[in-house]
């Protein structure tokens, strides 16, 4: 199978884009998929993505995880799949596309795009953790000495004991400041700690509103692969008019051969 591809990046959250409009890519082969986010192997990325027809909207986004498998929304994916459309011509500043959660909005300005989330009404708060799902499910943990914190072992065993099959991305939090937060997080689907994870940020940024840590609407999440920022507004017990705000960049292109 021959196609072009494009090597995305937002914060670092690494992603193959394909132009699937035509049908090209053959969306059942989970091993060619996990082959090419394959580090070693492939191209490498934490997850591919396909841009699809839609019949009204701008276009559909097909997202799926490094192991292969179709999975739910990717936050950083989907500021990265609106770069990729306004690079095809496909939009300008504007666009409007369908996830697996649903549809969304977004606009792009120089590089960075704010993509608007769907709406957050449960959230599971326990002793020590918060569980929400802001297109993907989100265990939202708040840690001391964040830099030294054991991600990777932590995430692992908290993904597979507490979550089983399915999992939970699982996110490590300290506060920096009023409205300032150090994430990381432990993504399923990748097995491993990745450098952002969009939904995840949100996640947290919402779960640090609801704790009472943070009264800012706008807040700063800083992840070991640069600075998002995550607004929101709350009213009677629900968040909403949500937006993901961050830089995507085209890294390179190439051929599968």
């Amino acid at each position: 199978m021959n196609f072009q591809f494009y090597k995305y990046q937002g914060t670092g959250n690494d992603f193959v884009l394909i132009d699937n409009r035509q049908s090209i890519f053959s969306k059942n082969d989970t091993k060619l998929i996990a082959r090419l986010c394959d580090r070693k192997f492939g191209i490498g990325a934490d997850g591919l993505i396909l841009l699809e027809n839609h019949s009204t909207a701008d276009f559909t986004m097909v997202y799926y995880n490094a192991d292969g498998n179709e999975s739910s929304m990717c936050g950083n994916g989907g500021r990265c799949i609106v770069h990729f459309a306004k690079l095809l011509g496909i939009i300008e500043n504007n666009a409007e596309f369908e996830a697996i959660d649903g549809m969304h909005t977004a606009t792009i300005k120089n590089d960075i795009i704010s993509l608007k989330m769907n709406d957050v009404s449960e959230i599971d708060m326990k002793e020590l953790y918060l569980f929400l799902n802001t297109g993907s499910p989100h265990h939202v943990e708040l840690v001391k000495n964040i830099s030294d914190f054991d991600v990777f072992s932590e995430g692992k065993r908290l993904r597979n004991e507490k979550y089983g099959t399915e999992g939970a991305n699982i996110n490590f939090v300290e506060q920096l400041s009023e409205n300032t937060f150090s994430v990381r997080t432990y993504e399923r689907g990748v097995e491993d700690e990745t450098l952002s994870c969009g939904t995840g940020v949100t996640a947290v940024a919402i779960a640090m509103r609801e704790k009472g840590l943070t009264k800012n609407e706008t807040v700063i999440l800083e992840t070991p692969g640069g600075t998002l920022t995550v607004t929101c507004t709350k009213t009677d017990g629900k968040y909403t008019n949500i937006h993901l705000q961050g830089p995507a960049t085209m890294v390179f292109k190439g051929e599968w051969i």
